[in-house]
């Protein structure tokens, strides 16, 4: 597919503000509804951003300003909003069946198979999937199983981690908005560093910073009197998400995979951000070559609809007691059908998207740095999972103020781009495109970012 027939699956006028302000008017009264009437424990609720329609990378709000948007609905549209091919499979699948209650469907059956053949080594071919309907429904099944398939009961998880927000996947989370006050958790879990080199605590001259991350873990598993005697599983996410945009080199997760197999515990690779093509591959696993135990995925795997699972391999499932952990509303064939969509257009070799993420995504960073600003302490990332760590000091790192922070989101989202900051500071700003956004569209978003840099 080339450039234009991208461009024809958005809104062809993007960006484009109409409105005199921002928000616009019908903008205003919809978002004093939404404070008046949903609860702002979401994430996005005090953005000043409504949707009332989208296509492929471009959105627009009731007033009819138009937006570039560089989230992807937080990773989520991998093939772009209301992609013609997912919308015509609604369409059959919608006057056929959807919900089917947990006894098989043929659509279910055929994702499951589906899921198998696209999964990394370990997994390809010898999997079994236990369908979800969001990634933290995932992370709590992958708990869940890893506990009962093991008989142990302690968590390793990551510091900058996150897995969901509900009790165990909350637990494995660090992020303080979601944990303050909420406590406690589910017990078990043990956080260790992980190798956010540009941040990493300690001294990096004699080894790298994915080595003493990986080797530490080796001490907690593999060492007597570190208190972590009863671990079942390393959860981590192989690009790490919401704690900054960060991508290890590949010799951390295989040291993870040496010592959990010294250990005993699994090993589980969170791909609910990082996995459906974003990061160049398949799943972000795979750049390392390590054999994951399980798999967790959501987000762009189901795109417009909620689709989530968790897959294990076979012998490990077997363990699983039939019947013993349901979900009403998991895979129903509507969201299977979409599903299978998005594997389709992912693994089209006209359209070559996957490889695209990872080409698009280098040019995409040199032309982020060529910014020359002296707020970007780092731009980093794999395909189209990018992160731009801003500060107000390159030397100090001093994170970037919230007042900062807060003039430069106004600066973009008033010009027409959409943009999502995240980090344990929220001083990183993701580029987190659908796969199918068209070059043009691209760096036009990416001018509006540098903009609003120079204002600052």
């Amino acid at each position: 597919m080339n450039e234009h027939e991208l461009e024809s699956l958005s809104f062809s006028d993007a960006p484009k503000m109409v409105s005199a302000t921002f928000p616009g008017p019908k903008a205003v009264e919809a978002l004093a509804l939404s404070a008046r009437t949903e609860s702002m424990a979401r994430g996005g609720g005090r953005m000043p951003v409504v949707m009332d329609r989208a296509f492929g990378v471009t959105i627009k709000d009731p007033d009819g300003n138009t937006f570039v948007d560089l989230s992807a609905g937080v990773g989520v549209s991998s093939v772009g909003r209301c992609h013609p091919k997912v919308v015509e499979a609604i369409r059959q699948q919608s006057g056929v069946l959807m919900h089917a209650m947990e006894v098989n469907s043929s659509k279910r059956t055929e994702l499951a198979a589906k899921i198998s053949e696209i999964m990394p080594e370990g997994l390809r071919g010898d999997c079994i999937t236990f369908f979800a309907q969001s990634g933290s429904d995932a992370l709590e099944a992958a708990v869940k199983f890893a506990k009962r398939v093991t008989g142990r009961h302690q968590i390793i998880a990551f510091h900058g981690g996150y897995h969901g927000v509900w009790n165990a996947s909350n637990a494995l989370t660090t992020g303080t908005a979601y944990r303050k006050g909420y406590g406690p958790f589910m017990g078990g879990v043990i956080h260790a560093p992980y190798p956010y080199a540009y941040r990493f605590p300690f001294d990096t001259t004699h080894k790298s910073a994915e080595q003493i991350a990986g080797e530490y873990v080796d001490y907690l598993l593999n060492t007597p009197y570190t208190a972590a005697d009863d671990v079942a599983a390393v959860i981590v996410e192989p690009v790490q998400g919401e704690g900054g945009y960060v991508p290890p080199s590949p010799e951390f997760l295989q040291l993870l995979r040496k010592a959990c197999n010294k250990s005993g515990a699994l090993l589980i690779v969170d791909e609910v951000q990082s996995g459906a093509g974003r990061t160049g591959k398949m799943w972000a696993v795979e750049h390392s070559g390590v054999k994951p135990d399980m798999l967790t995925f959501g987000k762009g795997m189901g795109g417009d609809v909620p689709m989530a699972g968790l897959v294990m391999r076979s012998d490990l499932a077997a363990k699983i007691p039939d019947g013993s952990v349901p979900n009403t509303f998991a895979a129903n064939s509507l969201s299977a059908a979409v599903s299978l969509t998005n594997i389709a257009l992912l693994q089209d070799p006209e359209l070559d998207l996957i490889n695209r993420a990872h080409q698009l995504g280098l040019e995409a960073q040199e032309y982020i740095r060529g910014f020359n600003s002296p707020y970007i302490g780092e731009v980093r990332g794999r395909g189209l999972m990018i992160g731009i760590e801003l500060v107000e000091d390159k030397v100090t790192k001093e994170p970037l103020t919230g007042e900062k922070l807060g003039k430069l989101m106004g600066h973009v989202l008033s010009h027409g781009v959409l943009m999502v900051p995240c980090g344990r500071y929220t001083n990183v700003m993701r580029v987190m495109p659908s796969l199918t956004i068209p070059r043009k569209l691209l760096f036009k978003a990416l001018d509006v970012f540098g903009d609003g840099l120079k204002t600052l």
